[in-house]
């Protein structure tokens, strides 16, 4: 009778190995992220970060978490892995600047079945590229190998981002007033929200995603659709420093509609007049593939927009000339008034290509 063979951990389909490369690999791209306050170095229980040499004095710490939604299934399945991260980093740094806070730190978690390491360092390339736009560390993060959990070659990812805000400072809408003017800042397409309904489309209309973009020849389709989420972060601290915005949205899930009133106090309406810029010519694609309705589009879909600051009237012109200079697209795109606390999207005959006017109302 032989000695049973014994087990082993590679065996059981987690390599060690692999892990351990890809720590030596993604060193110094976290080293490439790091600010005042954290110095990068991977491999300890916990990340350190260090309030007082980020020059805080009297913080509050804004925490979120996120990620990237089925996009990454178009990633997955088109091997478009480098931009995800850059995706997964502006979900969560976006979500801390709408409340004043300056990201600090990024924490990845990235799961897969089987770690491919030339994946797996793609990916968190697109992480500290996204760090270093806005402008937090990358101090940590978990890469999980787990066999049976996911299908060949599918990973999953989720981001976890710590910002602080001076006390003064925080942007809790309680600044918004009636007369108050909503800016809108342009996105670089889909961002990360919509994409279930986008691969729906792909599938049943047969899009053919390796070929040129019916709506841009300049542009292969698949990477029009897979363009990374723009990150707002240095362009709006300077402002929000300044005390210069009453309220950011970010426009995530929901749009237009259902984004826009959860930084509202009570007895404000926001209304968006959606004649005030060009439709982009993704998103046309995307309604007359689908048919889409213009307030389907206005919940589902960014339209465009995918920041939201709201400033007094009297600043406005200089907020946007501000935003301008820092690289921003800006739309001046509705207004505040008296009423209860909610949005309505309006169009004319023609916009969003609708055949009469229309209306869109979400009361938060």
């Amino acid at each position: 009778m032989t000695d049973p063979k014994p087990y082993t951990y590679a065996q059981a389909g987690v390599s060690i190995d692999a892990g351990n490369a890809l720590v030596r690999a993604i060193a110094p791209l976290a080293r490439s992220t790091r600010r005042p306050g954290a110095d990068a170095d991977l491999g300890g229980f916990g990340g350190l970060f260090d309030l007082k040499a980020a020059g805080f004095s009297d913080p509050l710490i804004v925490a979120a978490n996120d990620g990237v939604g089925t996009k990454l299934k178009l990633a997955i399945d088109h091997g478009h892995h480098d931009g995800v991260g850059i995706d997964l980093v502006a979900m969560c740094a976006n979500d801390l600047i709408v409340q004043g806070a300056e990201p600090l730190f990024f924490l990845d978690y990235f799961a897969t079945g089987k770690l491919d390491t030339g994946v797996a360092e793609r990916v968190i390339a697109g992480i500290a590229d996204g760090c270093r736009q806005a402008g937090c560390a990358l101090i940590g993060g978990e890469t999980a190998e787990m066999p049976g959990m996911y299908a060949p070659g599918d990973y999953d990812l989720a981001g976890f981002c710590v910002g602080a805000v001076e006390r003064d400072r925080l942007l809790d809408g309680t600044g918004i007033r009636p007369g108050d003017v909503m800016l809108g800042l342009a996105s670089t397409g889909i961002h990360s929200n919509g994409y279930s309904l986008v691969r729906r489309l792909a599938a049943d209309k047969g899009w053919k995603l390796d070929r040129p973009a019916p709506f841009d020849h300049d542009a292969v389709l698949i990477d029009a659709l897979m363009t990374p989420t723009r990150i707002y972060v240095s362009s709006l601290l300077p402002l929000l420093r300044d005390g210069r915005i009453n309220g950011l949205a970010h426009i995530t899930g929901g749009g237009l509609l259902e984004n826009i009133p959860r930084v509202l106090p009570d007895g404000c309406h926001a209304r968006v007049d959606a004649d005030a810029w060009p439709q982009a010519r993704l998103m046309a694609f995307l309604q007359a593939q689908g048919t889409i309705e213009p307030e389907e589009m206005a919940r589902t879909f960014n339209c465009g927009i995918g920041m939201v600051a709201i400033v007094a009237a009297a600043d406005a012109d200089a907020v946007s000339q501000a935003l301008g200079a820092s690289g921003e697209t800006v739309h001046r795109i509705g207004t505040i008034v008296e009423g209860a606390r909610g949005c309505t999207v309006t169009g004319g005959a023609g916009t969003w290509s609708a055949r009469a006017p229309w209306s869109a109302t979400h009361h938060g």
